[in-house]
């Protein structure tokens, strides 16, 4: 998922990001929310999750990324093979990742599938849109964790099969139910109902890149 705009000054975080796991092959942390994963193109969005890492660990690497308002799990190789390794891995779709969002009104289904295609807002960036004519193929599972009757809200597991631009928030929104938080797709209601897009990359299998043995992660979202 790409960031949220190459020219958009955005602040960072003075929020620090926590190591998950750490060997000499890899690096997993959790990014905290209101932070790039990489550099944007403004001076001013310099500081991002890399540059942070970095620091410490001179060699880390970016193979997938975070947008800047979602918090959760990333993955940061340290060595070309652990690079080449978790690219694949990702390519191939054998890593399975899940998130957890709160999002507006009860979702009635316990569970289910969102197909809708995502394109790119010509008229709007750096903003997509759902898009019958000219989309690529997005595909997202969920299921429901809990319905609060009174907030009039659903905490939802998400499985994103395919790894679009905006894809969580742009699903949810169109069946009906935003992700509370989201400044981007959301309505002023929507935006005033967080402090931040309750949205937080929660868990994350894939195989250690050089033994190859699965490595579980699991990191429960703090809102």
């Amino acid at each position: 998922m790409t960031e949220l705009s190459e020219l958009t000054v955005l602040a960072a975080t003075d929020q620090p990001f926590t190591v998950l796991y750490e060997d000499e092959q890899l690096l997993v942390v959790n990014k905290p929310p209101k932070l790039l994963t990489v550099p944007g193109r403004h001076p001013a969005n310099q500081d991002c999750l890399i540059s942070r890492v970095q620091r410490e660990w001179p060699s880390a690497t970016v193979v997938h990324r975070l947008d800047y308002d979602t918090s959760g799990i990333v993955l940061l190789p340290l060595t070309k093979r652990a690079l080449s390794e978790l690219s694949k891995q990702f390519q191939a779709r054998t890593i399975d990742k899940h998130y957890q969002a709160v999002v507006a009104g009860l979702v009635q289904k316990k569970g289910g599938e969102i197909n809708l295609p995502i394109a790119a807002d010509q008229e709007s960036r750096p903003l997509y849109k759902i898009c019958q004519q000219n989309g690529k193929a997005s595909l997202t599972q969920y299921q429901v964790i809990s319905r609060d009757t009174v907030m009039a809200q659903s905490r939802l597991l998400l499985t994103p099969i395919t790894g679009r631009s905006h894809q969580l928030r742009l699903h949810l929104k169109a069946i009906g139910h935003p992700i509370l938080g989201d400044t981007l797709y959301g309505t002023q209601e929507v935006i005033a109902k967080a402090e931040r897009l309750l949205l937080h990359a929660s868990f994350i299998r894939f195989l250690h890149p050089l033994t190859l043995q699965p490595v579980t992660l699991d990191v429960p979202a703090d809102f």
